[in-house]
């Protein structure tokens, strides 16, 4: 069957390109989220997230007539899920807005129809998917059901995407299919191949859903080795970024860089639906997970230690002190917020400092609500000439281009070796 139709639910960082893809080969397609702002915003050909090379794909795509934003969805040949998954407080992974996803796009389905599952997801997530689906349309069998003879196909296929260079992965980048049947992923590998460069590999839902949150996991697992080395190089007196170096010339040694946490929707999120499932034996991703969750603050321990220096140094009172935290993203030159370990520490400072704690962060126009009214968002040139500790916490490019000179303040924590 083919393509003629096909609709995104979640525009987000991943559903809004995969959108932009597909109609850059000029299929009609249909992007759906709740959020009227972003609907409103792709709808005069602009997009409402900062993604390199994103808003030209979308503006063409939208002016051509191929891309259209709307909050409920329509009709169409092929469903893409991409909304979050989130944990709850018990770190159980949270499938509500996925449920909420599949129940909206139930009313549209036809015979020959394919749904897919992009959101990260626990393993067993596309089968249960495919249950909500089963439950909202009596009259349609599904792949759980019948086999191979379903009316329905279904199938999971996570991104695989590096934030800042989505438009380049998302189209090179090999992709792991997981079809609940051999025929459903072979037809959601014939969608993806309308854009796809890279090759798609093909399995069933369960593999593909277990190869995501182990991706992700090792990175986890790998992060926190060279966060814990920093911790134990703090205390010995060792600049862990020569020390990293130094290790790396072996040949077959490779660590990863430490910094103030894990952040992103995926990395400090996925091991956790491993743990939930696997509790006794995922112990070692269970421990990275806890030492990058540790790690802000260890970093707000380091920046009491300096304000402890500072007053004692000036004579000034703490409520004198002003603290300057240096990015906000969870990765460098972006604008994404989720998960990041800099929010964590910029909330934690301003909740236990009497003074005025500033933020800058080139990539936004206005703080998220977590920091609303607790901290102050303020251009680099005054931060560098009022602050007194300065925190960096994300590495931006405009912050590695600040001239040594430039840097006046005794007492800097820097969590990422600027």
């Amino acid at each position: 069957m083919i393509f003629n139709t096909i609709l995104v639910i979640g525009l987000g960082y991943i559903g809004l390109p995969t959108a932009a893809a597909f109609a850059s080969r000029r299929k009609k397609v249909v992007g759906v989220d709740v959020n009227q702002h972003a609907v409103d915003t792709i709808n005069r050909g602009a997009i409402h997230i900062v993604e390199p090379d994103l808003d030209n794909v979308v503006k063409d795509a939208v002016n051509a007539g191929f891309l259209q934003a709307v909050t409920k969805p329509l009709a169409a040949d092929a469903f893409l899920i991409a909304v979050p998954t989130p944990f709850k407080d018990d770190h159980q992974p949270d499938l509500s807005y996925v449920e909420a996803a599949a129940k909206s796009l139930a009313p549209e389905l036809k015979q020959g129809d394919l749904v897919i599952l992009e959101s990260t997801s626990p393993v067993g997530a596309t089968e249960q998917m495919a249950q909500w689906l089963a439950q909202a349309r009596c009259d349609l069998s599904f792949p759980q059901q019948v086999g191979e003879a379903a009316d329905v196909n279904i199938a999971y296929c996570p991104e695989r995407v590096l934030p800042g260079q989505v438009m380049v992965e998302l189209i090179q980048n090999d992709r792991v299919i997981g079809g609940m049947t051999p025929k459903c992923a072979e037809r959601a590998s014939a969608l993806y191949n309308i854009f796809l460069e890279g090759e798609c590999v093909l399995t069933n839902s369960r593999t593909a859903e277990m190869c995501k949150l182990t991706e992700n996991s090792f990175r986890d697992v790998n992060i926190a080795f060279a966060n814990e080395l920093s911790l134990i190089c703090a205390d010995q007196g060792i600049n862990v970024w020569e020390l990293i170096a130094l290790a790396n010339r072996h040949p077959r040694v490779n660590i990863l860089q430490p910094g103030p946490g894990v952040g992103g929707h995926c990395i400090a999120v996925d091991p956790w639906f491993i743990v939930a499932q696997a509790p006794q034996q995922a112990r070692l991703i269970r421990t990275a997970r806890l030492v990058n969750d540790g790690k802000p603050r260890w970093v707000v321990d380091r920046v009491k230690a300096a304000v402890a220096d500072c007053l004692a140094a000036t004579g000034k009172r703490a409520s004198e002190v002003k603290i300057a935290c240096f990015g906000l993203a969870f990765k460098p030159n972006i604008d994404d917020l989720r998960e990041s370990p800099a929010v964590e520490v910029a909330h934690m400072i301003a909740d236990w400092h009497v003074g005025a704690t500033l933020v800058v962060e080139p990539h936004i126009e206005q703080l998220p609500k977590s920091l609303a009214g607790d901290v102050t968002l303020k251009d680099m040139a005054g931060v560098l000439l009022q602050a007194d500790v300065l925190v960096m916490l994300v590495d931006h490019q405009q912050f590695k281009a600040i001239k040594p000179e430039e840097i006046k303040q005794t007492w800097v924590v820097d969590t990422k070796g600027v």
